[in-house]
């Protein structure tokens, strides 16, 4: 183990890991790179129990250029990583549907997206209707549907490419989990493992997931991001639906399929929820009481959907405005934040990690600029509020 590091990265899965690449591969740095890991099975990691999604509907439009960043790797990994690289990216689509209520958010965000050059569609009921036989449009005033750049993949196998590459281009990874952090005089001078031991570093990067805020708060430094525990449930329907895309309901459930299955949720409801700290038990009474009837409202087949299995998995949840915290902190500039990204960082991890390698090695971001997710605005208490989180 190194007993110094010129760059410590706590946390190694897809954030972690994103940023280890784009140091070692895509900038060259030629320093060292450790990357601390306390769970390499990543059997309770944030990139591993999600839904393993990307989509360009979002309201903000550095999110929306930060996942066509994550399009544009998964379109061309053979290129990056070899022959072999596959993830399963299958463009099935996002489908978001609005009630009369919602249709000018909708119509709102989608004029963003255009803007940024997405191909999404928005379609009215008739439309709607034909595209998708087997919905129910009552009460549906329209859909942003993308036809193409949206979908579902593999979690493992994409974490398994940035992180083979990141080792193999010499960056260190190290079982073992960060209980300290020494700082003195606003700088990070090392952190201190549960095994005892400590690495002394000249940039520290939090990449943490859900335990981002607590991570934060060994150095002294307030990050509101706290673990938020979200149940997935995997279904089977009797019925086909052909060519059904994610789908989310106007209440925010959604469905998609996966393989001769689907998998559903969405049904937690944020007002009064807590840390999920340890909580990995699925609440089984969303899905009877919220998801299963929503879904057959919204698909009339599903009502004789049934129940195969079930997991929960925890969102890194920025509880300031659900949206990331990307750069240094300004009274301590050699730590940097890579959190709070509430459900959408692994289809953002690969713009992400590169955006904080960029800092790091020039002190400025060169091709994205996500200046918008920097932690001045907690400090102000500034919110950049993104109005699709699914």
């Amino acid at each position: 183990m190194p007993f110094s590091s010129d760059i410590v990265i706590v946390g190694g899965a897809a954030m972690g890991s994103a940023t280890a690449y784009f140091l070692k591969v895509q900038l060259g740095f030629a320093g060292t790179v450790t990357v601390v890991e306390r769970d390499p099975t990543y059997a309770h990691s944030s990139t591993t129990l999600s839904a393993a999604s990307i989509r360009q509907q979002f309201s903000t439009p550095e999110n929306i250029r930060m996942s066509l960043f994550g399009l544009e790797i998964m379109r061309g990994l053979k290129e990056r990583f070899g022959p072999g690289a596959d993830i399963g990216f299958h463009e099935g689509g996002y489908l978001l549907l609005a009630s009369e209520g919602g249709k000018a958010i909708l119509e709102q965000n989608w004029q963003v997206q255009q803007a940024e050059g997405t191909a999404i569609e928005l379609l009215g009921p008739e439309a709607l209707s034909h595209e998708f036989p087997w919905l129910n449009v009552e009460g549906i005033a329209a859909g942003a549907y993308g036809r193409r750049g949206e979908g579902w993949f593999d979690a493992h196998s994409l974490l398994d490419l940035f992180r083979k590459a990141a080792r193999d281009a010499g960056a260190v990874y190290v079982k073992d989990e960060v209980v300290g952090i020494d700082h003195r005089d606003g700088k990070a001078e090392a952190v201190r493992l549960k095994s005892g031991g400590r690495i002394a570093c000249g940039t520290l990067v939090n990449a943490a997931g859900p335990q981002g805020g607590d991570v934060a708060a060994l150095a002294g430094l307030a990050l509101p991001v706290e673990p938020r525990k979200r149940s997935v449930f995997v279904v089977r329907c009797k019925t086909e639906l052909p060519r059904m895309p994610l789908l989310v309901e106007p209440g925010g459930i959604y469905i998609r399929p996966e393989g001769d299955v689907y998998i559903c949720g969405g049904a937690e409801d944020e007002r009064g929820e807590k840390r999920a700290d340890g909580d990995f038990e699925v609440d089984y009474s969303l899905f009877e009481e919220a998801v299963w009837p929503a879904l057959a409202t919204q698909v009339p087949a599903l009502e004789e959907l049934k129940l195969v299995r079930a997991w929960a998995g925890h969102y890194e949840y920025n509880t300031l405005d659900q949206n990331a915290v990307i750069g240094p902190h300004p009274s301590m500039p050699n730590f940097f934040f890579l959190n709070g990204f509430s459900g959408h960082g692994l289809q953002q991890a690969p713009a992400a990690g590169r955006a904080v390698a960029e800092l790091i090695t020039t002190g400025r971001f060169q091709t994205l600029d996500l200046s918008v997710f920097d932690y001045s605005r907690v400090i102000e208490n500034r919110p950049v509020f993104e109005l699709n989180v699914i």
